[in-house]
């Protein structure tokens, strides 16, 4: 008798864990209100100041449907925006994105532990992807995070967003307060976070709460104070 086939989603429903996973660092009200939202969209960009959690977030949800299987795979990709160009930078991929990938590994050391994390980075189930080498590639059954995607210009940002495959999410995370482009305007993530309310499954959330310690918030708003009081005197001039 012929051994009875399943199609890839019964096959996948099935090895679905439906257990919760236990972080070591869990999510606030806000956070876990803009997980539903993001688990409800294809396409996310999180907005906020630093300190406001959002690469530990978009980690939870990416490390959360990994160990669910909900995704084969994590991708992770960041600007890298420098004086020196990757392709000079000595060591091979992994070394050469190791200093802009380093943020996304500690949270998700923070969340679960290195002694866990790095075997999913070995096996290449977390996988790093140099923003200019996404082109022409398509993340199937994949959540993929855009870290510092202020840096990201709109060119770029086309072309990454239109990556996203079937049964993948996409959790874009940016502070508009930190874009280091020598033009501000070439910023994707700003016109993509304005166009989210015309694009279905594309949505657009701030975060406000401070993870860090409260003189943070007293310190972003001094400089934001000092910046617009600098490009006021230009205009002036």
């Amino acid at each position: 008798m012929p051994a009875r086939t399943y199609d890839d989603e019964v096959f996948r429903e099935k090895r679905v864990i439906k257990n919760p996973i236990k972080f070591k660092i869990p999510l606030n009200e806000e956070q876990k209100a803009a997980k539903e939202i993001i688990l409800a969209n294809t396409i996310t960009l999180l907005a906020g100041k630093a300190g406001s959690g959002k690469t530990l977030l978009a980690c939870q949800v990416a490390l959360d449907g990994l160990f669910r299987r909900h995704f084969e795979k994590v991708i992770i990709t960041r600007p890298t925006v420098s004086k020196e160009e990757i392709g000079f930078l000595p060591g091979d991929l992994h070394q050469k994105m190791d200093p802009w990938v380093q943020p996304i590994y500690q949270n998700m050391y923070l969340l679960y532990g290195k002694d866990k994390i790095d075997p999913f980075i070995q096996s290449g189930q977390i996988e790093i992807v140099p923003v200019s080498f996404m082109r022409g590639r398509t993340f199937l059954d994949s959540c993929v995070i855009v870290d510092e995607a202020q840096n990201v210009t709109n060119e770029q940002m086309e072309m990454i967003v239109t990556r996203v495959g079937l049964r993948s999410k996409m959790i874009i995370c940016g502070d508009d307060g930190q874009v280091d482009l020598k033009n501000k305007s070439d910023s994707g993530f700003r016109f993509l976070y304005n166009c989210a309310k015309k694009i279905k499954h594309l949505t657009a959330i701030t975060l406000f709460q401070n993870h860090r310690d409260p003189i943070v918030d007293t310190l972003i708003d001094i400089y934001e104070e000092e910046n617009m009081r600098r490009n006021a005197g230009k205009l002036n001039k």
